[in-house]
């Protein structure tokens, strides 16, 4: 029995090739991949995938990703405290940069160097998503650039002015003597454990 084509299935289908070769496919490629009779049924689903938004034509008629995402399937919870019976259970499938980046126009990343914002979990070799243009809040981690140099610490306004603190008690609070230039809020950390 074949299996029942959906716009998800298709869209799975054709991410996992773009991930593993590293790029699209062709329409030829696509009629075996999705297991269609010709090219007009892959041109039916390359336009319903065009309609959700998933791919997109440049000016020359290419298709590209319309997001360069990739989703993972949330299977359940792990409990970090004492071990208890984990069962895994497909609950939602979670593409990982619509999670961690709320504004993708305006965020860029950034590799952290130096360990002044340790005890935030925040470590050396780590990469930072950066939202510039928002407002920082009291408490939020930031990129600033203090009297000429840039640093990572936490956004405190206090009577005075603004202070920048560090997360490591081996780094004094800093208060900006002539300019205070916010380059944005830290809104996710991401570590890469192996290689």
């Amino acid at each position: 029995m074949k299996e029942k084509r959906t716009v998800k299935s298709v869209e799975i289908k054709i991410m996992a090739f773009l991930r593993e070769a590293r790029r699209m496919p062709t329409y030829s490629e696509m009629v075996t991949l999705l297991d269609v009779r010709s090219k007009s049924v892959v041109n039916f689903w390359v336009e319903k995938l065009v309609a959700a938004g998933v791919l997109k034509k440049d000016a020359k008629g290419f298709l590209h990703p319309a997001r360069r995402t990739l989703s993972l399937p949330l299977v359940g919870e792990v409990r970090a405290g004492f071990p208890s019976p984990a069962e895994e259970e497909l609950r939602d499938t979670i593409s990982l940069d619509e999670y961690l980046i709320a504004r993708p126009e305006s965020s860029f990343l950034l590799e952290v160097s130096g360990d002044s914002m340790i005890g935030e979990g925040i470590k050396p070799g780590d990469l930072v998503i950066v939202e510039k243009g928002r407002e920082p809040r009291n408490g939020d981690v930031i990129i600033a650039q203090v009297d000429g140099e840039w640093t990572m610490k936490y956004f405190r306004k206090k009577r005075g002015g603004v202070v920048l603190e560090s997360a490591n008690p081996n780094y004094p609070p800093i208060r900006p003597q002539r300019e205070l230039t916010v380059g944005g809020v830290i809104t996710a950390v991401v570590r890469k454990y192996h290689t």
